[in-house]
C-alpha cells in the first residue's frame, strides 16, 4: 500500500510539472506534419493520463500523443512549467536559480548552465554534460556537443506572424478575429514561469502580453513562424521518461568522492524520500566523502572520515575533480585560488593563440584585455574562470598575470603595499586620452573632483560608454554618490543598459548600495525593470542576500510580486532577511 502511494504521488507531481512544457517530436513520432514538420514547437496542454498527453501545436492543431512506452515527444523547454533547481546558477548568463532543463558539466567541479546556453554551445564543446531534469531526478550522461547533431526549431518566436489562438480572453484587442500580429520577444508571464508568453504588436498598434505555455494555455496561433535558436535534439529528455519506474543513470561510481554544496534547506528538502535527514548529517556540509554504495533506489551511500555511513538523493551530491596545480607563467611560479586578482594579457594576437583549446576568444572579450578581474573558478584542466568588467569569461592561465591574492597581499611586494594602492596605480597606468574613458574609470574610482573636470571638456559625452558601462553604472556599483550626484547635475539618463540589459538600478543592487539607489529612485530611475535574464534589482539584491537593499526598494515601493500568482517571492524577501540578520 505504502509503496503504491509513493508511485501514485510521483505520477501526480510528473503531470503537475509536464503541463506548459513546450516540446518537438520525439524518437517514435509517426504523426506526420500534425506538428508543422521537424523542430516546429508546440505546449502540454494537459494529461489525459499517465501514458497519454495533449499538445496544442504553435501552428493551432490539437492532438494526443504517447508518453509512455512509446515517446513521442521530447522536452525542449520546461522552464514554463516551474520546475527550477534552487540553490544553482548558470556559470555563462548567471541565471539564478536554473529554471527548466539544468547541464551540468561532467568534467568540471561544479559548473552548470541553463539551457539557453547549453544550446548556444557554451563552455567546451568536447565536455560531457550530465542532464538534470527536474531536481531529484537522476543525471543522465550525454556525449559530448561536438559529436552532436543540432536542429533549428521553429514557432512562436520573435518576428512570427500570429492571431488568435484557442485559449483567446481579450475580447478584439488583437482588431478582431482573423488579425495579424508580430511577436516582438518571448519572455516571463510570470517570475515563477520563465519563457512562457509572447509580446505582441498587432497590426493595429495595440501591443500586450500573452500566454504561450503559462499553466498549460496557448493564446496565439503561428500564420507564420520564425526560426528560434538551434538546439542538440538528441539531447534533449523524452517526455514521459522520468515518469515513474523510469530513471537514467545518475552518473556517480564507488569510489567517487562527492562534496554536498547545496543550501541546508534545499538538501532537507531533497532528501524526502531518500533517506531523510537528521541533526547528525550536519557532518556532510563542507566535507568530501566517498561513494561506498548505490541501493536499489538508485540513491547513494557515502562514508566520511568520522566512519559514519549516510544515504543521499543523488541530486544533492557533486562529484569532487581531483585538483590540478596551476602556476602562472611568471617567474615566481604562483598558484591560483579561487579570489585572487589577475590582468588580462594586453596582447590581442597573443592572448587569441593562448585561448585555443582554453575557452578560445570572443570579440566580445576584447574591452577586458588589460583590466583586473577576480578568479571565480579553477577548473579540472587548469583554466581560470575570471570575473572582469561585470561578465565572466574562462582565460587559459597563462593569458594572466596575478596580481594580488584573495587576502588582498600582493605577491613579491615586502612592504606589503595593500589592494586598494595596487588598484589604483594599474588603473591609473591604463589612461588612453579619450575622455569617456577617463570619465568611466574616475567615477568608478570615485574621483568628483576629476569626474566634473572630464564632464566640462566639450567632447565629454556624459553618457559615454567605456568597456561596456557608463560612468553612472560604474559609480553605482561602487556606491560613489558624490559622482552620482555630479552625473544628475549633468542630466546623465538613468535608464541606459549595458550589454546584459542591466541598469544603473541593477548595478547598485550587484553592489550592495542602499543609498544609490535612493539617490537612483529620487532621478526618476525605474526600479522594477527587467535586465536580459529578466531580473528585477530586487530579484538580484535578494539572490545576494543584499538585505539593505532590499529594505530600501521596499521602502521605495518596488513592486515586490512581479507578476507572481503566489507568496514565494515575498517568502523568499523575508527568509534572505532573515537569515541576514540572524
Amino acid at each position: 500500500m505504502e509503496a503504491g502511494a509513493s508511485t501514485g504521488t510521483r505520477t501526480t507531481r510528473f503531470m503537475m510539472e509536464g503541463v506548459g512544457a513546450r516540446v518537438i517530436r520525439g524518437p517514435e513520432w509517426k504523426w506526420g506534419k500534425q506538428d508543422g514538420g521537424e523542430g516546429h514547437v508546440g505546449t502540454v496542454r494537459n494529461f489525459e493520463s499517465p501514458e497519454e498527453v495533449v499538445v496544442v501545436w504553435d501552428n493551432g492543431t490539437a492532438a494526443n500523443y504517447r508518453c509512455s512506452g512509446a515517446f513521442d515527444l521530447r522536452i525542449l523547454d520546461s522552464a514554463p512549467t516551474g520546475v527550477k533547481h534552487d540553490g544553482t546558477m548558470c556559470d555563462t548568463c548567471r541565471q539564478q536559480p536554473i529554471f527548466g532543463i539544468r547541464w551540468k558539466c561532467a568534467e568540471c567541479g561544479n559548473y552548470d548552465l541553463c539551457s539557453i546556453c547549453y544550446h548556444g554551445d557554451k563552455h567546451h564543446l568536447r565536455h560531457r554534460f550530465y542532464r538534470i531534469a527536474t531536481p531529484g531526478s537522476e543525471r543522465v550522461l550525454l556525449e559530448p556537443r561536438r559529436k552532436s547533431k543540432k536542429i533549428a526549431i521553429r514557432g512562436i518566436f520573435p518576428g512570427a506572424r500570429v492571431v488568435r489562438g484557442v485559449d483567446w480572453q481579450w475580447e478584439d484587442q488583437d482588431g478582431g478575429n482573423g488579425r495579424r500580429g508580430k511577436v516582438n520577444e518571448v519572455q516571463d508571464w510570470s517570475a515563477a514561469s520563465p519563457r512562457s508568453a509572447a509580446y505582441v504588436i498587432w497590426d493595429n498598434g495595440a501591443k500586450n502580453l500573452y500566454r504561450v505555455g503559462f499553466e498549460g494555455m496557448v493564446n496565439l496561433k503561428v500564420v507564420n513562424d520564425a526560426k528560434g535558436q538551434t538546439v542538440y535534439r538528441d539531447h534533449l529528455p523524452l517526455l514521459g521518461e522520468q515518469g515513474p519506474g523510469r530513471t537514467g543513470p545518475h552518473g556517480l561510481q564507488i569510489g567517487d568522492q562527492v562534496n554536498v554544496d547545496l543550501e541546508l534547506e534545499i538538501v532537507q528538502s531533497l532528501q524526502h524520500g531518500h533517506g531523510g535527514w537528521t541533526d547528525g548529517m550536519f557532518e556532510c556540509l563542507g566535507t568530501t566523502g566517498t561513494v561506498v554504495g548505490i541501493d536499489e533506489d538508485h540513491d547513494i551511500v557515502v562514508s566520511y572520515p568520522s566512519g559514519n555511513r549516510w544515504t543521499f538523493n543523488p541530486a544533492v551530491l557533486t562529484k569532487v575533480q581531483i585538483p590540478v596545480p596551476v602556476t602562472s607563467s611568471s617567474s615566481d611560479n604562483q598558484t591560483f585560488a579561487v579570489g585572487d586578482l589577475v590582468q588580462i594579457c594586453n596582447d590581442l594576437e597573443k592572448i587569441k593563440l593562448l585561448q585555443r583549446g582554453h575557452g578560445e576568444w570572443a570579440e566580445a572579450m576584447a574591452p577586458t584585455m588589460g583590466k583586473i578581474g577576480r578568479v571565480l573558478q579553477i577548473y579540472h584542466d587548469g583554466d581560470l574562470k575570471v570575473e572582469v568588467c561585470s561578465t565572466s569569461w574562462t582565460y587559459n592561465p597563462q593569458a594572466v598575470t596575478k596580481v594580488a591574492s584573495s587576502d588582498g597581499s600582493v605577491p613579491g611586494n615586502s612592504s606589503g603595499e595593500r589592494l586598494s594602492a595596487l588598484l589604483k596605480k594599474l588603473f591609473e597606468t591604463h589612461v588612453s586620452g579619450d575622455v569617456n574613458e577617463e570619465l568611466v574609470k574616475t567615477a568608478a574610482n570615485g574621483d568628483a573632483t576629476k569626474c566634473e573636470e572630464c564632464l566640462k571638456r566639450p567632447e565629454a559625452d556624459v553618457n559615454g560608454v567605456f568597456a561596456g558601462h557608463t560612468a553612472l553604472q560604474a559609480a553605482s556599483q561602487n556606491g560613489h554618490l558624490e559622482v552620482i550626484k555630479i552625473l544628475l547635475r549633468y542630466k546623465t539618463d538613468v535608464e541606459i543598459e549595458d550589454k546584459d540589459g542591466d541598469r544603473a538600478v541593477h548595478h547598485a543592487a550587484f553592489g550592495d548600495e542602499p543609498g544609490v539607489m535612493a539617490l537612483l529612485a529620487g532621478a526618476g530611475a525605474d526600479l522594477n525593470a527587467r535586465n536580459k535574464r529578466r531580473q528585477t534589482a530586487l530579484h538580484i539584491a535578494v539572490n545576494k542576500g543584499h538585505a539593505g537593499v532590499v529594505h530600501t526598494l521596499l521602502e521605495l515601493g518596488c513592486h515586490p510580486s512581479l507578476q507572481v500568482s503566489n507568496s514565494h517571492i515575498f517568502t523568499l524577501i523575508f527568509f534572505s532577511i532573515l537569515h541576514i540578520n540572524v
